[in-house]
């Protein structure tokens, strides 16, 4: 019989989520972010990992500009045709899917219509996730955007009051 104090706990403390980070990988992430857009710009990731009975595990990243190095010459996040066949390499050599995107935006986390038309991965049930404010830290779950694509440009809101019922980013993921 397998158990985990861990597991157990976290269904407790985030009964409903439905994508779980670990606090600290959590922190790196934003802070690359913040680091990679220098407070000026967009920037922004796909966040991989595995997913187990309808749960997701953020467990790596690969961060756009790694795979289009004029990720964000515009100003906001573009990626060429190219840069998806090489996320799909990087997810078969880490044996990994995509979880989520996560990009940021310097105001509020809302979704632009360009968001809105444009879904880094048109795939039912993808998550996209805006951080504002460049990913200054400190950030609240509750002013994350978080959204679930539902195909034919249509999207499910998932922010706040869901986003900490919805992503998990606590000490016990």
């Amino acid at each position: 019989m397998s158990f985990s104090i861990k597991a157990t706990i976290r269904a407790l403390v985030a009964p409903d989520h439905r994508i779980t980070c670990n606090a600290r990988l959590w922190r790196q992430i934003v802070r690359e972010l913040e680091r990679r857009g220098r407070r000026r710009h967009e920037s922004g990731a796909f966040l991989l990992g595995q997913e187990v009975n309808g749960r997701r595990e953020v467990t790596d990243t690969v961060y756009y500009d790694e795979l289009d190095a004029n990720a964000y010459a515009s100003g906001v996040c573009a990626l060429r045709g190219d840069a998806f066949a090489k996320l799909w390499a990087e997810c078969r050599k880490r044996k990994l899917t995509v979880v989520a995107d996560i990009h940021t935006h310097g105001g509020a986390a809302y979704q632009s219509s360009s968001d809105k038309a444009n879904p880094m991965v048109a795939r039912h049930g993808h998550v996209a996730i805006i951080v504002p404010e460049f990913a200054a830290w400190p950030i609240q779950a509750e002013r994350l955007g978080i959204y679930e694509y539902r195909g034919q440009h249509e999207w499910t809101d998932r922010t706040h009051p869901k986003a900490r019922r919805f992503l998990y980013t606590g000490f016990w993921s």
